[in-house]
């Protein structure tokens, strides 16, 4: 089997999974992808190669990544992330960070992070989608978790959750830094 039959099965196989675990019919996948009837059922039964503009478009309306998708191991396993694999997506000068350790697709976007907050720095969060929820748990320090403008003090030890769809951030108004590890839950898209 070539590289090619092996991307149009995995296509195949991902987009049938993701179609039906998001509980979209071909006509309402069709829809949001703005993608042919005709095209879903052929992609799905492995008949056509589609161009990247389709997967792209597909991608999008399923809330998954194009290498979801595209993915030859779709089967359940056991994915490792090296700690030189996270990736450190918010930093500061003084030192305060949060790394994306991992993260998973099922049944929606699921992620796993881990941050440092220095002493007087703070981070704030544009609402998420209806439905997302936040699991805080602080290893060193104390959190200060601010939903909605009320604060909740979180020593070390504790864990929190918290529905994410309001505005809320983290910040660390004591002396020494703050380290915490925290799971991010999106539904899947309607």
């Amino acid at each position: 089997m070539t590289d090619l039959d092996h991307l149009t099965q995995s296509l195949a196989r991902n987009l049938k999974r993701w179609r039906q675990e998001r509980g979209f019919t071909l006509d309402a996948l069709a829809a949001r992808a703005g993608v042919s009837r005709g095209m879903l059922i052929q992609i799905e039964q492995a008949r056509t190669n589609p161009s990247v503009g389709t997967v792209v478009k597909v991608a999008d309306a399923l809330g998954v990544s194009i290498t979801t998708l595209l993915d030859f191991d779709q089967e359940p396993q056991v994915r490792l992330v090296p700690a030189e694999q996270a990736v450190r997506l918010w930093s500061t000068p003084a030192g305060s960070h949060s790394t994306l350790l991992a993260g998973a697709e099922a049944p929606g976007p699921l992620e796993l992070w881990s941050w440092r907050l220095m002493p007087g720095e703070g981070s704030d969060s544009d609402p998420h989608p209806a439905g997302t929820t936040e699991l805080v748990h602080v290893t060193a320090g104390e959190l200060v978790l601010s939903v909605e403008g009320s604060d909740y003090r979180l020593p070390a030890g504790t864990s929190a959750s918290c529905e994410s769809s309001v505005p809320h951030g983290y910040r660390n108004d004591g002396g020494e830094p703050v380290e915490m590890t925290m799971a991010v839950s999106v539904p899947p898209p309607r």
